[in-house]
């Protein structure tokens, strides 16, 4: 007897053409920004490069790295990409992947734990791209990372049901003051997809708790949430971490803003704190004073994002094109531009 598929390929394909931000964004990334893109950041082997942190691959970067390729329409590097986040860090015997991935060591994955976000992106590239191109083994892949991310680190606790920024080390059964999360690893435009993937409530109030737990995290003068909580209790900066606003944390208003008009406000709020004089910055949090200032543009980019969605601003000509020779802000920097061109290019 053949077990039939949870989800039929027409319905998951129409379900996944309707839904969420990126579903109209292929082809929003073009040829020479693209081209920008995987030159400084994606080696022949199908891995993209953190050039500020050792040259080490991870999780979260081919999870971009594919989202972007989707973006950018180019199949091809997504295969690559694809190719070598399966065979280097599919690793786990219970569907996660491994999150970080270093060429200089042996074996190259030095820590197999996995990384929430890193997770998410996959699964949501995945589904992308497997409904835009009709690739049945892409949507196969996709559904069973979105079964797993739900069965191993989405959990309810207190009430809520929250995303354990990996399946060990943060439950409440690990740290004294666990559950501890990262809000940075809610990525709100995939919760619809995962849904369609692996069904389920959760996914629901997963996105509607998190939304909750970002509005209530005001910490210190400038009342920005910490990189790191604890939610033993009330919500407050875990211990062991940095009381931080920090580099991850710069992604929160990017992800609010591509998930939804209705978090302008919430995003603002965010945006106008973590910004000193018009450049964002990490913030400590106990003095509400810059640890650093953040000048690249690709960090900079979200900033044009809400005055172009809140004041039909243009984005200034300087930032249409990708001049981060970094890693991380260059992928800010893309994702808010494919999110400017397909859904305000009247900003351009």
């Amino acid at each position: 007897m053949i077990a039939k598929p949870l989800i039929s390929m027409l319905t998951l394909l129409g379900l996944l053409a309707a839904t969420g931000p990126a579903a109209a964004q292929q082809g929003s990334i073009g040829p020479s920004l693209w081209q920008d893109y995987t030159s400084r950041f994606l080696d022949a082997s199908g891995r993209i490069v953190d050039n500020a942190n050792g040259g080490i691959s991870h999780s979260e970067g081919q999870g971009y790295g594919l989202l972007l390729a989707f973006f950018a329409n180019s199949p091809s590097d997504f295969e690559q990409i694809w190719s070598f986040t399966q065979t280097e860090l599919m690793i786990r015997n219970d569907g996660l992947t491994a999150w970080k991935w270093d060429p200089g060591a042996q074996p190259h994955v030095t820590d197999v734990n996995n990384a929430s976000d890193g997770d998410l992106l996959i699964a949501y590239a995945l589904a992308m791209a497997g409904a835009a191109w009709e690739r049945e083994d892409y949507l196969a892949s996709a559904a069973a990372l979105a079964r797993a991310i739900l069965d191993n680190v989405v959990v309810e606790s207190g009430g809520r049901v929250l995303l354990l920024p990996a399946a060990e080390g943060f439950d409440a059964g690990e740290r004294t003051d666990g559950p501890v999360i990262n809000p940075s690893y809610w990525i709100f435009e995939s919760f619809p997809i995962m849904a369609i993937l692996a069904p389920s409530d959760r996914w629901s109030r997963l996105q509607q708790d998190g939304l909750a737990l970002i509005a209530q995290m005001q910490f210190g003068p400038r009342q920005l949430p910490a990189e790191w909580v604890s939610l033993a209790r009330q919500p407050k900066p875990a211990e062991g971490f940095a009381a931080e606003f920090g580099y991850n944390a710069i992604r929160i208003p990017l992800y609010l803003l591509r998930a939804s008009l209705e978090h302008i406000e919430l995003a603002r709020r965010m945006l106008q704190a973590m910004t000193i004089d018009g450049t964002p910055a990490i913030i400590d949090l106990s003095s509400g004073q810059a640890k650093e200032r953040l000048e690249d543009p690709g960090y900079q980019f979200v900033n044009h994002i809400l005055a172009c969605v809140s004041e039909g601003r243009a984005v200034p000509v300087t930032a249409r094109e990708l001049t981060s020779q970094l890693y991380y802000p260059a992928t800010l920097h893309l994702l808010g531009l494919a999110y400017i061109m397909e859904k305000h290019p009247s900003c351009l």
